[in-house]
């Protein structure tokens, strides 16, 4: 057996020994067949370069009015959840108001809950703001209890004391 396996690494070496000795010459027809049988392997090359080009034009085409369309549906869809989002909101404040008295257009709140406790507030205040449903007068004055004097009833009151 190992002679076998000398006798084929030998064998080997030799052959690589007259590859290597011997180089491998070519005539010029050999070179034309060789060209022409490549040449001839790609000769549809310019025509199917074309048909992907085109292929990928259409695809390009194709691709961006489906970018066009999934985009112009998007914003649409954006927006309806928008107007949805924006009736609930309104409904929502109009309850409150109803089950408060608040007005709705002083609700600025975007949840129930929050609604409610700006409705609370804003009671509170009007409560603390307006006793017995009157306004309060920054100069002092009662709206509920006796008239106050005109300021031409005062000064002649002062001056009626003074002179």
């Amino acid at each position: 057996m190992e002679t076998e396996i000398l006798t084929n690494q030998e064998t080997t070496t030799q052959n690589a020994e007259v590859e290597q000795t011997e180089p491998k010459t070519f005539t010029q027809d050999d070179v034309n067949r060789i060209v022409a049988k490549r040449v001839e392997k790609y000769s549809d090359y310019a025509e199917l370069k074309e048909k992907a080009s085109k292929y990928d034009e259409q695809v390009e085409a194709g691709k961006s009015e489906l970018q066009k369309a999934t985009e112009k549906a998007d914003r649409l869809q954006a927006e309806l959840d928008a107007i949805k989002t924006e009736a609930s909101i309104r409904s929502m404040r109009e309850e409150v108001a109803t089950a408060t008295g608040v007005p709705a257009n002083l609700l600025t709140a975007t949840t129930q809950e929050e609604c409610e406790a700006q409705a609370q507030a804003i009671l509170t205040w009007s409560q603390q703001r307006e006793p017995n449903g009157y306004p309060v007068i920054p100069d002092g004055g009662d709206p509920i209890g006796e008239a106050k004097k005109t300021t031409r009833e005062k000064f002649a009151e002062w001056f009626n004391e003074n002179v």
